[in-house]
């Protein structure tokens, strides 16, 4: 499948929790460890065992909790990036954003549910009209094959100028962390092929 990033879930109430190893991987693959309010020594522990290239932080990490992780992987020499999520119902106060502007080399706007993550439904693109950064964002939460016109109607209006990355999961799922590969490379092939 060649994807620019795969994530692994390393918050243990997940259905999706990974406790295993990561085989080898291309190395064009970034490999992105999913946290929810974890502390910073697990973060940096789980970044060094499973050589990770990215944290997404999925909980409510404070601008001060990011900037420390921040300056944690800078004394290590580790180039990680960090995605800070946010997330988004009908609407959203993008004031939020400024505090993490320094610490988040991405934002991940998710829908907002019962869960921090991987609840399987799209929360509305519109709100993204006001978003006020340059920072590059992923837009996640429920995108699956349906959703594949309305992903690629959204990447041709104004507030996608900025969308770095498509976000997908829980709806290529045939049980939890097992994905559909079929499903997912023609969602890929018709994304790429259209929008390039």
């Amino acid at each position: 499948m060649q994807p620019d990033y795969l994530g692994f879930i390393f918050w243990k109430p997940s259905k999706r929790f990974f406790g295993g190893s990561i085989p080898e991987l291309d190395k064009t693959i970034s490999r992105v460890g999913v946290f929810v309010d974890a502390n910073i020594d697990e973060i940096l522990s789980c970044t060094q065992t499973f050589s990770l290239n990215a944290i997404q932080l999925h909980g409510n990490e404070s601008p001060e909790f990011c900037a420390k992780l921040k300056e944690q992987f800078k004394k290590q020499h580790n180039k990680i990036d960090i995605l800070k999520v946010f997330s988004i119902k009908d609407s959203f106060d993008f004031s939020q954003l400024g505090p993490y502007e320094m610490s988040a080399d991405f934002f991940l706007f998710d829908t907002k549910g019962k869960l921090p993550g991987g609840n399987g439904y799209q929360f509305n693109w519109e709100v993204l009209k006001g978003y006020p950064s340059k920072k590059p964002y992923f837009l996640s939460g429920g995108i699956g094959p349906e959703e594949l016109d309305s992903v690629l109607e959204f990447l041709q209006k104004e507030e996608s100028k900025y969308c770095y990355a498509i976000d997908v999961n829980s709806k290529f799922e045939i049980a939890p962390g097992l994905k559909d590969i079929n499903r997912l490379k023609e969602f890929k092939n018709r994304l790429y092929v259209t929008n390039s």
